[in-house]
Formats: C-alpha cells, sequence, structure tokens
C-alpha cells in the first residue's frame, strides 16, 4: 500500500508520478487574513473560459438553433410568401396637369386609401381601404407610364387586384380632372353672367332717362351710360366667347386625357422563386436561435458561480485535487465521449486514488471516507470498485453507505438497513446501512463511549470491523446537522467535486464540515473536467507566521 504522504501532480490524468509531499503541516503555517474564505469565484473570463462553456453546453445551443430553424419554416408556412401580378397604366396628361409634376402625382393618387376603396368596392372585398392599400404598391416607369403591382395568396386574387386598382385608378383620375374642368367652366359662366347682369342694369337706366324731359344734364348723363353700354357689351362678349373657346378647348383636353389613358397591359402574374423565401425565413430562424442559444450559455456561464477549475475547487476546500477526469454523475444528460467504456477507466482511476490514499492502523482496519459534494453515483462505483478489488487480495472489507438514496448499497443489490453479507465480482464483503431517520449513525470509531451503552447499529458495525482489514464509508455531510459522527468512521477523507455543479461557498462549507470533525481532508476528486483545465490542484503558497 502506497505511503499517504505523496501527493500525484495533478495532471487530471490519475496517473501521474509521485513527488514528495511539501515540508509543512497544516498547523505550522497560517494564511494571511483568512485564506479559508479568500475568493474562489474561479479563473479569468478569458477566451478559453468561453469556448469551454460553449463546448459543454453545445447540445443546448445546437438545440435553440433548431428550434430557430423550425420557427422560420414554421413562419414561412404560416404566413406563405403571396403571388404577385403586375400591370402598367398608359396616361396622357390632363390640361390642368404639369408634366414635370404629373408622374409623381398620378403615383401619389393611385395609393390613396380613395382609390384602395374603389377597387375593394369593385373586388367586392369585405376589408377596409387601408388594409387593401397594404397590398399593392405603384411606381412610375416614365413620365406618361406608372406599374402597378398587386400582391394576393392565390393567383387570380392577385391579377383580379391588379386590374381593379388600375381601373379604380383611372375611374378616379377621370372624375378629378372633369371636376378640375367644370369648375373652370362654371367659373367662366359666372363672369359672362356677373356682364350680362351689368349690361342690363346699365339699359335700364338709358331706358328711364329717355323717358324725362330733355335737358343738358340728362342729355350728359345718357351719354355716359351709353359709353358704358358700350363697354358692357363688348364684356359680355368677351366673357362669353372666352367661356365658348374654353369649352371647345378644354372638352377636347379632357376627352383625350380620360379617353386617351388606358391599362396598357393586362395583369400578369411575376415569376418568384418560392424557395429563396423559405430558404430565408429558416435562415433567420437558424442563426437567431443560435445565437440567442449562445448569449444564454455565456452570460450564464460569466454569472454563474460555480466552481471548474482545478485549482478554483483546490483553493475551495483547502486541499489538493489529485484527480481530474471527465466522468460526470449519473444526472448528467449529457454523454461523455467514449461511452461506459470510458467511464469505467475513469472510476478505476479513482478507485486508485481512493487505494493510495488509505493508510495502515495497528488499531483496527485501514479506513477512509469518500464525501461526495454532488452527485453520489461515481464515488459509489468507485468505493465499491476498491472494495472489490481489495476483497480480491483476500482481505476482509466493510462498506458502509451513510448516503441519502444509499448508492453503493443499491450497486451491491440490498439497501435494507442493518449489517449484510453481499457478494460482487464473485467477492464477499460487508455491508453496513444504518436506519433510514438515523441522519448522524456514530461509527466503530467512537472511543468516547463505552461498546455496551452504544447503539445496536454501531455495535453490529463494530463487530464487523473487528476481523476487517478496511472500512471504507460512503458519506455526504450536510451544513445544518454538522459532521461531528465522521471521525467516529474514518480519519482520513477524500473529496468528490463535480465541476460546475457547487459553488466556491458549498465546497469550502463541505471542507470545513470535514475538518471539524476531527477528520484529514487528505484531497479531492475533480469529475467532470474540463480539457482546456491547465490549472494544476494545488494549494496555494501561504504566508509563513513565525512564533515568538
Amino acid at each position: 500500500m502506497n505511503d499517504p504522504d505523496k501527493i500525484t501532480w495533478p495532471n487530471g490524468n490519475g496517473a501521474g508520478d509521485y513527488l514528495p509531499e511539501l515540508p509543512w503541516t497544516y498547523g505550522e503555517f497560517t494564511a494571511s487574513g483568512n485564506a479559508a474564505a479568500a475568493d474562489v469565484t474561479g479563473g479569468l473570463a478569458n477566451l478559453k473560459f468561453i469556448a469551454a462553456a460553449l463546448r459543454r453546453r453545445s447540445r443546448f445551443w445546437c438545440i435553440t438553433a433548431v428550434v430557430g430553424l423550425i420557427a422560420g419554416c414554421g413562419i414561412y408556412f404560416k404566413s406563405p410568401p403571396g403571388y404577385q401580378a403586375s400591370t402598367t397604366v398608359w396616361l396622357v396628361p390632363g390640361p390642368y396637369e404639369n408634366v414635370n409634376t404629373a408622374t409623381n402625382n398620378d403615383q401619389a393618387m393611385a395609393q390613396t386609401r380613395t382609390v384602395a376603396g374603389l377597387a375593394v368596392q369593385e373586388l367586392g372585398l369585405q376589408e377596409s381601404a387601408a388594409t387593401f392599400l397594404a397590398t399593392y404598391k405603384v411606381v412610375p416607369v416614365t413620365e406618361r407610364v406608372i406599374n402597378i403591382t398587386a400582391s394576393a395568396h392565390s393567383r387570380l386574387q392577385a391579377l383580379a387586384d391588379a386590374g381593379a386598382v388600375a381601373t379604380a385608378f383611372l375611374k378616379f383620375r377621370a372624375n378629378e380632372i372633369q371636376a378640375q374642368q367644370g369648375a373652370v367652366q362654371a367659373s367662366l359662366d359666372q363672369q359672362t353672367k356677373q356682364a350680362q347682369q351689368h349690361l342690363g342694369s346699365i339699359n335700364a337706366q338709358i331706358k328711364q332717362l329717355q323717358g324725362q324731359a330733355t335737358s343738358s344734364a340728362q342729355q350728359a348723363q345718357l351719354k355716359n351710360l351709353q359709353n358704358e353700354q358700350i363697354q358692357a357689351e363688348n364684356i359680355v362678349y368677351q366673357s362669353g366667347q372666352a367661356a365658348f373657346n374654353y369649352q371647345v378647348s378644354s372638352g377636347a383636353a379632357t376627352d383625350a386625357a380620360i379617353k386617351g389613358s388606358y391599362v396598357l397591359d393586362a395583369p400578369v402574374l411575376l415569376v418568384h422563386s418560392r424557395l429563396k423565401p423559405l430558404v430565408f425565413d429558416a435562415g433567420v430562424g437558424f442563426v437567431g436561435g443560435l445565437f440567442l442559444g449562445l448569449i444564454i450559455v455565456m452570460v450564464g456561464a460569466l454569472s454563474s458561480d460555480r466552481l471548474r477549475r482545478r485549482d478554483d475547487v483546490a483553493q475551495a476546500l483547502g486541499a489538493p485535487v489529485r484527480l481530474s477526469v471527465r466522468t460526470t454523475g449519473g444526472r448528467r444528460w449529457r454523454p461523455v465521449r467514449g461511452g461506459s467504456a470510458s467511464r469505467a477507466a475513469d472510476v478505476r482511476q479513482v478507485a486508485a486514488l481512493l487505494r493510495r490514499s488509505m493508510t495502515e492502523s495497528s488499531r483496527g482496519p485501514a479506513g477512509l471516507a469518500v464525501v461526495p459534494v454532488d452527485d453520489p453515483d461515481v464515488p459509489a462505483e468507485a468505493l465499491v470498485s476498491l472494495a472489490a478489488s481489495y476483497a480480491k487480495d483476500g482481505k476482509q472489507v466493510v462498506v458502509a453507505d451513510l448516503c441519502a438514496g444509499t448508492p453503493a448499497a443499491r450497486l451491491l443489490g440490498t439497501t435494507d438497513p442493518g449489517i449484510h453479507a453481499v457478494s460482487v465480482h464473485d467477492v464477499r464483503l460487508v455491508l453496513a446501512v444504518p436506519e433510514r431517520d438515523d441522519r448522524m449513525p456514530v461509527g466503530p470509531l467512537d472511543r468516547g463511549q463505552a461498546m455496551a451503552q452504544r447503539p445496536d447499529f454501531t455495535r453490529a458495525v463494530a463487530d464487523a470491523c473487528a476481523a476487517a482489514n478496511a472500512l471504507l464509508t460512503l458519506v455526504t455531510v450536510d451544513p445544518a446537522l454538522g459532521g461531528d459522527h465522521l471521525a467516529t468512521w474514518a480519519t482520513d477523507a477524500i473529496a468528490v467535486v463535480t465541476a460546475g455543479e457547487s459553488s466556491g461557498e458549498k465546497i469550502h462549507g463541505v471542507a470545513e464540515i470535514i475538518r471539524l470533525s476531527g477528520t484529514r481532508l487528505v484531497s479531492a476528486v475533480l469529475l467532470g473536467a474540463d480539457d482546456t483545465d491547465e490549472s494544476l490542484g494545488t494549494i496555494p503558497m501561504r504566508e509563513t507566521v513565525f512564533g515568538g
């Protein structure tokens, strides 16, 4: 059996060469300040740290990417891209339009709710004009040609919408041109009417003067009225002529603008790839899901207080991490690369370290307590493997399972409380399982109480250990209860920590409970270690305090 005062270089492979123990003990040095409560939150959050976190949770962000891809496809199939139909309209400028601005005016006119409402009425749709307006667009092609493109969920509807918009626009434009022509014509007719009324007033005044007695004043006034009469007649003639000429000229221009404007090309479907929108939606969903997953993983890694590095775990425990393996506990859903063969090899490495850590004792069986800080499955497997190895060497071994759920006892085939003779790998062991409500069972190493006064379970374990060569204990500690019973089962303990499962505060608390019980914390094993972890898992140098 190896000297327990030698440690292996914590290179993570569990095999390392032996190095001499550093020439001090825990009692010879003290930390400056409070080293035990030092910051154990982890190493620097560099690119390797982020890359390791992303690699650990690769399945998570792959799932979010796939979910995003499915969501993008779902959006496409729920709201597939519609069909588009296009038509062109030839326009002749009206008599009041400026050729330089007519194109923009026609475009704006076609994209009004009024035109959209006329198209909705023609199509017999139940939607609002504003909703329909969003389904088509108008683009000027030249000064006299505009293009109307309508979108719909069916081919026929797209063709009908484009034609209806073109027809509604031409109708609205014709009404506007006629309204403008009628307004100007009415203004000219009103001017002619006012001139005729003025002439009639002058004629009435002349007739009244002619019926009066002749005098020089009457003749002068009559002469002035006759001059005004001639001017009024000229105005009436000119106004009438202007109104007539406008009616002739503007009517022809208005007719030309209305009748000369028509649908140049009948609506036709635009051919677009149906695959391109699907690829686009799926790609956006995939990238969005991937980005969201990566952000969640990175933020979680940066904000987590759970320890992963060997150095961080060693600092929190105040004990070296002599072995780290990639295997994790049974609760992890992510399998270890290499499957069960890799897990079995890692369990054997942990069992080998446990065996090297055991010490012979002249006062009783060699004892060792394995304290899982997190998941007890791998520690239980390693403990059973160590017990079988000892038994194959012809030694008597007692295995005590003090954990909730009795994982080691389950591996040995029985979880009933009491002392049992069990068989594993063709060797026989003694299994000790306390009562389920006994959360702090006293072990056989309790020398502060006479054997006759000890509980039945303790006496039974002591009897089993009387002829045993080794006592292997799997035990967890609870901060609420303490760990005073731990020293009655073993003088040495090894903590087993799962990377990323516990905070530095919890790990440090477990170590303190072990030490306060009077049990020596020899070292630790780190499960689920990252391949990128280059730390050594050693305890930092402490300041020497010289007495006297």
